[in-house]
């Protein structure tokens, strides 16, 4: 029987079936981070229990850690210091790479796993971080967990778990000039409803994500998540494998046939398809405070809730593009990576932010994409512009207590999440692309990017 990619992975890594009809699954990854990883490591010490496979667990500073050049263990959030200290002597005790405070290849779980080799095609990886399908880029079934479910899987190297039903999202077309796998995601959420995917494994499929970079399709698995899916993958090809090859914990090749069976069949059945045209998607912005409500930024801003429009201050029928801003953030999981600095700085390059941005940061995926940016010198391009060129971390993606934005402002932002009180109390977020950020920094209002581009072409 033609099988899907996603019923693939799982057949191979079913190791039983439960009474209840749940499936017992071996997980072959798990990433911690030291907003939860001391916590988890200690209750299994406390219980007698240890690690069963160390070289399978791997563990960062990202969620907390300080991005401010020069950083130590100190946090601008109160009691941060100990998240870290006691992360760093529970992976020690236990046997656990860590990739420390200033490792050269620390970094946001979902842009080191990668860069590492870590996640490969058809594994199983699971972190307690919502945004770990971002690794099904890879082939990978790769999902968010919690606190106890990370203890469970180290315990014992399984997770049960009740099979989801399987979606292929295609998008049909080509690409116009300015539009991104953000703006792509965000077009989904916004057409099908941040529920949509809800008890559903993506599969993202298409000619337009074959044309993606695997940088790109990062970005695209990465909001699955917030589409309410299990996970996201794309079936790994040729960039998959160039991508991987030879990086420190990956094979050296991808010769094996076994590789190139990574596919879903022809001829098998998806529980659910959506197809979407990308060449009519535009540069997307949301308006609200869930990524549903996200448009195109050329477009008027629909009804919606009550709640949303008055947090956001925005009405029915108000247009997003020119809407005042008081900072930008280019930076998370979603788009920090090397090619969306590049794109962003080319918008940036000669200009500067408008004297009305109050903070601005650009804050690397990780330390890697940091020196290789630099070596390109993008980070000359950001702070002469006026951003904070920062060290890597998750940073400002979520309010933890401690750094922030000035008091009220409203914030265009490449991260994923634009709820409530996300990037801090009364903070209202606008998530976009990272050049749609740059355009609107400089503008100091929301700003189509592909008029700068223009720009730069009339010049």
């Amino acid at each position: 029987m033609a099988q899907t990619l996603f019923d693939k992975i799982w057949q191979s890594h079913a190791v039983a079936q439960t009474e209840g009809g749940a499936t017992l699954i071996a997980i072959d990854r798990i990433f911690l981070h030291e907003r939860t990883g001391a916590a988890a490591l200690k209750r299994m010490a406390d219980m007698g229990r240890k690690v069963r496979d160390p070289a399978r667990v791997f563990a960062v500073m990202d969620h907390i850690v300080d991005t401010r050049i020069g950083r130590g263990d100190g946090t601008l959030m109160a009691g941060g210091e100990g998240f870290i200290t006691e992360t760093r002597a529970a992976c020690k005790a236990a046997g656990i790479t860590l990739f420390d405070v200033n490792d050269r290849d620390q970094g946001i779980v979902h842009v080191i796993s990668p860069e590492q080799g870590i996640v490969l095609p058809a594994c199983t990886l699971v972190a307690p971080d919502s945004h770990t399908c971002t690794q099904g880029a890879f082939g990978a079934l790769a999902w968010g967990i919690g606190s106890s479910e990370a203890e469970h899987a180290m315990v014992t190297g399984t997770l049960r778990l009740d099979k989801p039903k399987t979606m292929r999202v295609r998008f049909d077309g080509t690409l116009s000039p300015g539009v991104t796998p953000k703006d792509m995601v965000l077009a989904l959420i916004a057409q099908h409803g941040a529920g949509g995917g809800a008890g559903f494994a993506l599969e993202f499929a298409g000619v337009a994500v074959s044309a993606m970079d695997m940088e790109g399709r990062m970005t695209l698995c990465n909001m699955a998540t917030e589409f309410s899916a299990m996970t996201g993958m794309i079936a790994p090809d040729a960039k998959t494998f160039a991508y991987l090859a030879g990086r420190p914990y990956a094979p050296g090749d991808f010769d094996d046939p076994y590789w190139k069976n990574l596919h879903s069949d022809e001829g098998a059945v998806f529980d659910k398809q959506i197809v979407l045209d990308a060449s009519t998607i535009a540069p997307m912005v949301s308006w609200g405070t869930s990524p549903e409500h996200s448009m195109p930024i050329t477009a008027q801003v629909p009804a919606g809730p009550k709640r949303a429009h008055h947090y956001i201050g925005l009405a029915p029928g108000d247009r997003l593009a020119g809407t005042a801003i008081d900072a930008a953030f280019i930076g998370s999981c979603t788009n920090s990576r090397l090619s969306d600095l590049r794109r962003a700085a080319q918008i940036l390059e000669g200009r500067r932010i408008a004297p009305s941005i109050r903070k601005a940061l650009a804050v690397p995926g990780s330390m890697a994409v940091k020196r290789a940016a630099e070596a390109e010198g993008l980070d000359r391009i950001f702070e002469a512009a006026g951003f904070e060129w920062r060290m890597s971390g998750c940073s400002l993606c979520f309010y933890a207590g401690g750094e922030g934005f000035p008091e009220g402002s409203r914030v265009i932002s490449s991260t994923n999440r634009n709820f409530e009180g996300r990037q801090g109390p009364g903070i209202r977020t606008h998530i976009a692309s990272p050049e749609t950020v740059a355009a609107s920094a400089i503008a100091g209002s929301i700003a189509d990017p592909r008029e700068y581009a223009r720009e730069e072409a009339a010049a």
